[in-house]
């Protein structure tokens, strides 16, 4: 198989990474996090002009048509910057909403804004008693007259304080743990019975507590079939997990370098501590993990774009535990190596274990998916790999 990227491949990331150099170091996002959003709002801009926002979306709407590998290289990019802007929540997850259920009037509304940086999304899916069940919605929606009237409350939205409108899931029919009855509804955030709670989560990046009370929503507003909408979430959030897993390579990418610089440059009883066998033997350590998890992440960047969801959904969740060991491992290694300064806010790969610590329990931490692939089966068959194999390496 041909790993190598493509000269437009190399041009998008030579030019994230280029950007990145010049206007996101480790003092350039402090300065961003003290802004009013908590966010750059010129580097949203700067990344709309170079095209990053209109990235995974059709040509028919302004966007680039570009896949899983070409988010796979701008999520990487973005984790070694460790990026405070919503993009993750704004063309990841509820530009993944409007690719896979919007209807065409919906498309030709949204993504040109989208990909302009003229309207920031967020995805509002997780319920203060869902954990990491996608399909456990406890948020009504009720017909009203050409409408619904939604009431619910939502946790942990991705910058939805930021966001100019929120894609809620919402449940139509059934129960709270049914997988059909969901429905997807386009809420404006200044919504007249819409109220968010707006705060900072470990990682510096933001979050919001949303709270619904009857929030009117029109027919023409609303997401594909209002009763059958988990299909579409669970693709989604299988595609986000796929991003979330380069982007956590980024970041291991990063801890990594910066570690090695300070084994080098650190000294103790007259030489660098980089020269300690034992120190050199757990930097190895940590080079291991960062490959294997490269590794992961472009199986599961490979897999995202499977039609088959049994297929797709092993892929990612065996990248995910993947990831989510690597970064238990590699974040423990580099804060030790740096001693007890590791933790502190000066330091920045103390933010960067925050992240991955962030990333793993996001769609669910590496115990879950663990189970997950349990129950798909945890082996690929002879037809995906030609060898019957196991899909994780270990855990």
């Amino acid at each position: 198989m041909d790993f190598d990227l493509s000269e437009e491949q190399r041009l998008l990331k030579d030019s994230i990474e280029r950007l990145m150099l010049e206007s996101y170091g480790f003092d350039h996002r402090r300065k961003y996090q003290n802004e009013k959003a908590g966010f750059s709002e010129t580097m949203w801009t700067r990344y709309a002009e170079l095209g990053l926002l209109a990235l995974p979306f059709s040509e028919a709407y302004g966007g680039f048509g570009g896949g899983a590998v070409e988010m796979m290289i701008v999520m990487e990019s973005l984790g070694q910057a460790l990026i405070l802007e919503p993009y993750f929540a704004t063309v990841v997850l509820a530009g993944g909403i409007l690719r896979y259920g919007a209807n065409e009037a919906q498309k030709a509304k949204l993504i040109p804004a989208v990909a302009e940086g003229r309207t920031k999304l967020a995805f509002a899916y997780a319920e203060p008693h869902s954990r990491y069940d996608l399909f456990h919605v406890e948020t009504q929606a009720k017909k009203d007259r050409d409408g619904w009237l939604i009431s619910g409350a939502k946790g942990l939205v991705l910058h939805g304080d930021a966001a100019d409108k929120i894609i809620v899931s919402a449940r139509t029919a059934g129960g709270p743990r049914e997988k059909d009855g969901i429905g997807l509804f386009l809420v404006d955030g200044e919504a007249p019975g819409l109220t968010r709670r707006g705060y900072r989560t470990q990682d510096g990046l933001h979050a919001a507590e949303v709270t619904l009370e009857n929030v009117r929503v029109e027919s023409a507003e609303v997401i594909g079939d209002p009763a059958r909408a988990f299909p579409v979430i669970l693709r989604v959030a299988d595609e986000a997990v796929a991003a979330l897993c380069a982007e956590a390579v980024g970041c291991f990418a990063k801890m990594q370098s910066i570690t090695l610089d300070y084994l080098k440059t650190r000294q103790q009883f007259g030489k660098t501590i980089g020269s300690f066998q034992v120190l050199q033997h757990r930097a190895v350590d940590m080079f291991v993990e960062l490959e294997q998890s490269r590794s992961m992440a472009m199986y599961a960047a490979m897999m995202a774009a499977e039609e088959d969801a049994t297929k797709r959904a092993r892929a990612v969740s065996a990248a995910k535990v993947q990831i989510g060991q690597s970064a238990k491992a590699i974040g423990q290694q580099s804060i030790q190596l740096h001693g007890g300064v590791g933790m502190t806010m000066e330091y920045s790969v103390g933010h960067y274990f925050k992240r991955v610590t962030m990333i793993d329990t996001l769609f669910g931490n590496a115990d879950h998916h663990l189970r997950r692939l349990a129950s798909l089966g945890g082996l690929i068959s002879d037809q995906e790999s030609g060898t019957h194999s196991e899909v994780v390496s270990h855990g």
